[in-house]
């Protein structure tokens, strides 16, 4: 299958390591499936749509999730060349799991759709990838579509890029059209990885996996020396040290080899079972001949959205802490901090970098490790300033201090670029004005496209902005954003009180000019939602001790009366007055049961 190559110098200028950078549904895994098909990586039965896409969530949704590493061999110009290819997410809630690709890459294939030309996220992940300096290779890609502008879209490239129109290769991910160029240029202009096969070991780890009879594996990028299987190896910064059980390459499936050279993406199983101890980011380096100092490794990354996950059973509080770590190790965006709720009781806090994220991670809790969770109100966090000059972080309403300690509360912005087709500026505008938004600049970026950057607040968009914009726009307008700042914000803590007793799984900060509006929104919608008993069940908004909305869940009562028939009112009127005392009885003992939904309902109030 692969030749042995003579020297060492030479198989480093064989090798290529690419990704691929998209807008969501521009088609990167099905142009990443016929690069495959024909350099002949996948063959017969293992041909199927997405095929890099390995998790059955994935090919539901039909997005990509994880970024995926491969190894392809192609032979071109009679040499034989090793292509590393990594496919990554598209949706902006994963943009972070694009920049550990484009850190193990010296070139990357931009990939347009012929039908929607330049997108935001294009756009940022172009920006991403020329920071890294890689080599960028256009591609406008379903050329085969009717609804298809090449040259529209070429000029925008052009226009983006600054490249000669020359470079843009057109393609087709579906009918396999310009693949054999694609690969062509892939080999003539990504640069060969620089590297000294003689020096130190050193190599970054990029992504994790977790194998429940292997433990964890991890990927790397060889930058500088070799690994072999056997060697005794340093992660640096934890400081621990491991034998390579297994080093090998990344094919469909893990490829073990001897040696794995300078330059290649390969992985390694070291027998670890703790997922503490592989930071995605991190070098391993020999223990006896270590390097001097560790790779720059990946900035920490930073949540975006807080939520509660709790376990519906208390006692599966422990699986669920096993099952979040093994996340984890595979997702190094997720974090989380064990939290009490009273109405929930034990849990833990997660951060999450958008909702997106937080509706996949809840999904594969149930489906990999079959658990059932309440997930509470998403907030973002908050920067809250007390009376002496002291600034605290707060993800959880619960954790907010008295209001009379407070100075201000600072709330995080980010500046989003919204490009869409000028028939809609106006819906967008409303939408954005709406939520707060601050507009920064607009300008036209080809014929009727335009592009609108506003400042908004992150606690805004988080719930169903995304939606709306598309739904707005008819699914045109695309979405981009990046954290700005945080500017002092007036925001208050809004409770929601069942029968006087406040549920603190639906607390919730905003802003003061939407509480209202929004604590009689919650009313109405948990009034639908909560199941009828046999007493009322008053349902308050307060903010403090200040009510701002109610609704009552009506009792369900028997009749009582049913089996008077005719005879003076006051029979009817003595078995009432016994079925009230009774149920004054049952009012005090009361309890409401909530339902999972209603924990989820504030997330669509619209």
């Amino acid at each position: 299958m692969f030749m042995k190559v003579k020297s060492e110098k030479s198989s480093m200028k064989n090798i290529r390591n690419f990704c691929i950078i998209a807008h969501i549904d521009h088609g990167k895994s099905t142009l990443a499936d016929r690069l495959l098909e024909f350099t002949k990586t996948v063959e017969g039965k293992d041909l199927q749509a997405q095929v890099l896409d390995s998790m059955d969530l994935e090919r539901e949704r039909g997005i990509t999730i994880k970024s995926t590493a491969v190894q392809m061999i192609y032979e071109y110009g009679g040499e034989k060349y090793t292509l590393n290819l990594i496919d990554t997410p598209g949706h902006v809630d994963f943009s972070y799991e694009v920049s550990r690709s484009i850190a193990a890459c010296e070139g990357a294939l931009l990939i347009v759709d012929a039908a929607q030309g330049i997108q935001a996220q294009t756009i940022s992940n172009v920006y991403m990838a020329i920071e890294h300096d890689l080599e960028i290779i256009p591609i406008i890609n379903k050329i085969d579509l009717e609804s298809a502008m090449p040259d529209e879209v070429e000029d925008q490239i052009v226009e983006l890029l600054g490249c000669p129109r020359t470079d843009i290769l057109r393609a087709s991910g579906k009918t396999g059209v310009g693949i054999e160029e694609i690969l062509a240029a892939v080999i003539e202009r990504v640069p060969a990885p620089t590297g000294d096969p003689d020096a130190p070991l050193q190599a970054l780890i990029f992504d994790s996996v977790f194998n429940p009879f292997r433990g964890i594996i991890a990927y790397f990028k060889i930058m500088n020396g070799s690994i072999a299987k056997g060697d005794l190896v340093k992660f640096v910064n934890t400081g621990k040290e491991y034998d390579a059980d297994e080093v090998g390459i990344l094919r469909l499936g893990m490829d073990p080899r001897q040696r794995v050279e300078c330059g290649n993406v390969g992985y390694i199983i070291s027998g670890i079972k703790t997922s503490k101890e592989v930071k995605v980011g991190d070098t391993i380096t020999h223990v006896k001949n270590p390097c001097d100092k560790a790779i720059a490794g990946f900035e920490e990354v930073k949540p975006m959205v807080f939520a509660g996950v709790y376990p519906i059973e208390s006692e599966e509080f422990e699986n669920l802490r096993a099952s979040l770590e093994k996340l984890q190790l595979n997702d190094a965006s997720l974090t989380f901090q064990p939290e009490s709720s009273v109405a929930l009781g034990f849990g833990f806090r997660c951060g999450f970098l958008g909702l997106l994220h937080m509706e996949i991670i809840q999904e594969r809790l149930e489906r990999e490790f079959d658990m059932d969770v309440i997930t509470t109100v998403p907030n973002v966090s908050y920067k809250v300033y007390d009376k002496k000059g002291n600034m605290k972080e707060v993800h959880n309403p619960a954790g907010l201090p008295d209001p009379t300690l407070i100075d201000h509360i600072d709330e995080p912005y980010i500046r989003s670029s919204i490009i869409t087709s000028t028939t809609y500026i106006g819906p967008i505008m409303t939408l954005c004005l709406g939520k707060r938004g601050i507009l920064i600049k607009q300008e036209y970026i080809s014929g009727d496209r335009v592009e609108i950057i506003f400042d908004l607040p992150l606690g805004e968009i988080v719930i169903d902005f995304y939606d709306k914009l598309k739904s707005i726009s008819k699914g045109y307008a695309s979405f981009d954003y990046h954290i700005h700042d945080f500017r002092p914000s007036k925001l208050v803590k809004l409770d929601i009180l069942l029968n006087g007793e406040p549920v603190d799984a639906l607390s919730t900060l905003t802003h003061a000019d939407n509480a209202q509006s929004f604590g009689r929104r919650m009313c109405e919608k948990l009034k639908e939602l909560i199941p009828r008993q046999q007493f009322d069940i008053a349902i308050q908004a307060a903010i403090g001790a200040k009510i701002i909305a109610r609704e009552t869940v009506k009792a369900v009562r028997k009749d009582v009366t049913a089996k008077c028939y005719g005879g003076d009112i006051s029979r009817k009127r003595k078995l009432l007055e016994k079925q009230k005392e009774g149920k004054k009885r049952m009012k005090q003992v009361g309890n409401v049961e909530v339902p999972q939904k209603a924990f989820l309902a504030v997330l669509k109030l619209d």
